[in-house]
């Protein structure tokens, strides 16, 4: 993937270089959010590469947009504060209202407005999603639903105008399949919160604006329905394969930024009058970490193809999250041990990439859930749970 894309690649690298590390470096001490990084971003048009031209974006596909993200995790910047922009689109742009498509996108493509909050996981569900408990239940004037329920580890609430919300509109028991009854609303949050919408944020491993969320009678707009009423599990499941391919993208990234300091380390330092980089030792983990982050990318690769010919790429993106995630750890750990002791020290920016890029073995999606789905669904075991 890094060779395709150079134009845009190197409009994203000028961006990137106007945040140098100090720039992530004293955001991450003090825990705030990159603005003045996601301004830019916005002002360039880059966080709305997914929105048709026709709604004022630059009606990218899905591997430009994996280009731009990861680009961001290269420079030592994070796309995360930033990413869900591109991916939670998906669910408006493919599913949305033309109403509603009219109404929000062009705002969202001129940085009026923005989308990137997703409300999935909830504290007993996890990534069951089908097992979420929050609901939504129509007035008898119709003109609206309340919502009830707690969600945990939402990103970005607090930065956001917007949210897509998945919440249950049929109780279980009056549905044939757990998977039915879900569906998937917009929420204004300028309106929200502090109406029903109780917002508490958590404290990460890494600067990530993580909040719990309290739904306590909140009115939302019958307006806001997004699709068709029980249909919401089908569209979140419709947008995972792009976020799934989008955030692996950001690992190749993230491995690369490990790999590149690494290799520049292991060429400057010198230890018992000798180059580090001339011992095996330390040549081979960086090494085998840039063969598994070339695999990676060239999975990354063909997943976003198959995604952008509209043909089923639901194995592909799993495995391109699968072997990104773990290319950018064995990076990371490659980076770190190259550093030794300087490897935990805030002023090299390893220790803070090697806490971001963590996430990714858990978040979106376990790689055991991964390995899970890959088993029954592409090897034909029998279901493991």
């Amino acid at each position: 993937m890094s060779g395709a894309h150079q134009d845009l690649r190197r409009g994203v690298r000028e961006v990137c270089a106007r945040f140098p590390d100090r720039y992530w470096r004293e955001l991450d001490a003090a825990r705030r959010y990159p603005e003045e990084f996601v301004g830019a971003m916005s002002e360039a048009g880059y966080l709305a590469s997914l929105i048709p031209e026709g709604y004022g974006g630059m009606g990218l596909d899905l591997a430009a947009a994996c280009a731009i993200l990861e680009e961001v995790n290269r420079s030592g910047a994070n796309a995360g504060p930033a990413h869900a922009q591109m991916y939670t689109m998906g669910t408006l742009l493919r599913h949305g209202s033309e109403r509603q498509k009219s109404e929000y996108l062009p705002k969202i493509a001129g940085g009026e407005l923005r989308l990137q909050a997703f409300a999935v996981t909830e504290p007993e569900a996890g990534t069951d999603t089908a097992s979420v408990r929050t609901t939504a239940r129509r007035s008898p004037a119709a003109d609206h639903y309340v919502v009830n329920g707690r969600k945990i580890y939402i990103s970005r609430v607090e930065h956001s105008d917007l949210m897509i919300l998945l919440a249950r509109t049929t109780p279980r028991e009056e549905v044939e399949k757990r998977t039915e009854g879900l569906s998937v609303f917009l929420v204004d949050l300028r309106e929200a919160v502090g109406a029903g919408l109780t917002v508490n944020p958590r404290r990460v491993m890494m600067n990530n604006a993580t909040n719990e969320l309290f739904f306590e009678g909140l009115r939302v707009p019958a307006g806001n329905l997004v699709g068709e009423e029980g249909q919401g599990f089908r569209y979140i499941l419709d947008g995972m394969n792009a976020e799934r391919i989008l955030i692996s993208a950001e690992c190749v990234g993230d491995g690369r930024f490990f790999i590149d300091r690494a290799t520049a380390r292991a060429k400057e330092r010198e230890v018992f009058g000798r180059l580090l980089g001339k011992n095996q030792g330390v040549q081979f983990p960086i090494a085998r970490a840039y063969a598994s982050v070339e695999a990676a990318s060239l999975m990354v690769g063909r997943a976003a193809s198959l995604f952008d010919r509209g043909e089923p790429c639901g194995a592909e993106a799993n495995l391109a999250k699968l072997l990104a995630a773990d290319a950018s750890w064995e990076a990371a750990n490659a980076a770190v041990q190259t550093f030794g002791g300087y490897g935990f020290d805030a002023e090299y920016d390893v220790e803070r990439k090697f806490r971001e890029t963590r996430l990714y073995q858990v978040a979106p999606i376990s790689t055991n859930l991964i390995l899970s789905y890959l088993a029954e669904h592409v090897l034909g075991l029998p279901r493991s749970f």
